[in-house]
């Protein structure tokens, strides 16, 4: 290792230290990028400090010009909007008129709702945060055990990076520069897995202890013809966007646009109806909501560019990607490895800063195991080309970062739920998602084993 690599690791050490601190993720990563960028210059003068810096001058510009990455505020706001509009509320109320019936049948319909609601939103706090006030208190008056209420909630959440359109998937396919659509095609099959399953352990868990949910309560007929309708032009609006995008049938900026206009027109509806809808207010609430998480946004892809600039400078990823491929494990290993790191990380990290930090590293490591840009799937290490690994790849690793937002002792989505169930020991909490992590843990290793599950939808439809 030389000293150009030796110091490009060390500002790598600093930036994970200096996040621990929680430093804002951009700000960790600008002054991590422009420092160490200094430094090199000081022991390299071949290695100019001031060329460096002139990048500045276009630099974000060049990022929120990116026309990949317009559709990035469009599906903030979709999901800000649904969530004024209560489309959260008409999700839940809906599929409870179709799963209340079973027993644990309204925990079932809250992992349905997160997952349309994460359709929209695209993050899984959010999703988390706005499923646990809006299913919360339903699951608590039917005295459903708090260790299940609230660990199918936490779980539930981190359904939102993946069901598509999603954020993270955005960001990681202009990260590795793979296509969009068939990021979020990829994503489908894996996505209804994770909603299968999660429903799979409700179910075994209510016939296992039936004390841990009650008898169903029976719903009267007019109010679930009424929940039923409140449902259709909500699986409208977001089944059309899901559909369309997973058929190619347009692209994603001019579906985030569809979106929008929808769900204004549903919400100004509802309003007009006197049936909730969207408040003047809320439409305020939404815009703001949105300039903040879009200029969050931003300034981390600019701090990853900055970043990125610093590395390449120091020749670290090369050298990393490197070293793995000569290391003389296996290739299996080294990518279960990667998992791991990324279940570990996503404890303390938010997705997209997971994303933009790590994904440029292990990515340029898993090209070179699997042969290179231009292995075969004769060739290839893991039996894919290089196109594929990246779908295939992207959405075990955007599974994997959400795993970590459930793992003991450090889940994120767990401590959000938590704050909202007042008076529930976080134990229960973290006792209540351990199943659901269980059962994640099987899909991921299904996913592994039977790549043609992820990469299904994208072959079909591409041809």
């Amino acid at each position: 290792m030389s000293e150009r690599e030796l110091i490009g690791l060390g500002g790598l050490g600093l930036l994970f230290f200096v996040l621990a601190l929680r430093v804002p993720v951009g700000l960790a990563m600008i002054g991590v990028g422009i420092g160490g960028n200094y430094i090199l210059s000081l022991f390299f003068p071949f290695l100019r400090f001031e060329p460096y810096m002139q990048q500045f001058k276009s630099l974000f510009y060049g990022i929120v010009s990116n026309y990949e990455l317009s559709v990035v505020p469009l599906f903030v706001l979709m999901g800000y909007l649904a969530s004024q509009a209560n489309l959260s509320r008409d999700l839940f109320q809906g599929v409870n008129a179709i799963l209340g019936r079973f027993r644990g049948g309204v925990a079932m319909a809250a992992i349905g709702a997160c997952a349309g609601f994460g359709a929209v939103c695209g993050s899984s706090l959010a999703t988390a945060s706005t499923m646990g006030k809006v299913a919360l208190p339903e699951l608590r008056r039917l005295n459903y055990s708090p260790r299940l209420a609230t660990g199918t909630l936490a779980a539930g959440g981190t359904l939102g990076i993946l069901i598509p359109p999603s954020v993270a998937l955005v960001i990681y396919a202009v990260t590795v520069e793979a296509s969009i659509i068939q990021m979020f095609q990829a994503a489908i099959i894996p996505g209804l897995l994770a909603v299968a399953f999660f429903m799979g352990v409700i179910a075994i868990q209510v016939r296992i202890n039936p004390s841990l949910a009650p008898l169903p309560e029976p719903m009267a007929p007019a109010e679930r013809r009424e929940a039923l309708l409140r449902l259709i032009p909500v699986m409208v609006i977001f089944g059309s966007i899901i559909l369309g995008l997973g058929a190619g049938l347009f692209t994603p900026t001019p579906a985030a646009g569809v979106g929008v206009f929808a769900i204004l027109v549903y919400g100004a509806y509802m309003r007009l109806k006197g049936k909730g809808g969207l408040t003047f207010a809320g439409l305020k609430q939404s815009l703001r909501d949105t300039a903040v998480t879009t200029s969050m946004i931003f300034f981390i892809l600019l701090g990853a560019e900055v970043l990125k600039g610093f590395f390449s400078r120091a020749n670290l990823p090369a050298f990393m990607a490197e070293a793995a491929a000569t290391s003389g494990f296996d290739p299996w290993l080294i990518m279960v490895l990667m998992l791991l790191a990324l279940i570990v990380l996503g404890c303390f990290m938010e997705s997209l800063s997971m994303i933009v930090v790590v994904i440029p590293f292990f990515w340029p490591a898993l090209v070179d195991i699997n042969g290179g840009d231009w292995a075969t799937a004769a060739t290839a290490a893991y039996g894919m080309g290089a196109e594929d690994l990246k779908i295939w790849f992207g959405i075990l690793a955007l599974i994997v970062v959400e795993l970590g937002l459930i793992t003991p002792p450090v889940g994120l989505n767990v401590f959000i739920i938590n704050a909202l169930a007042e008076g529930v020991p976080m134990s229960q909490t973290f006792r209540g998602v351990m199943p659901f992590f269980a059962a994640e843990i099987v899909r991921i290793l299904i996913l592994i084993f039977i790549p043609a599950l992820t990469l299904f939808v994208p072959t079909l439809l591409g041809g």
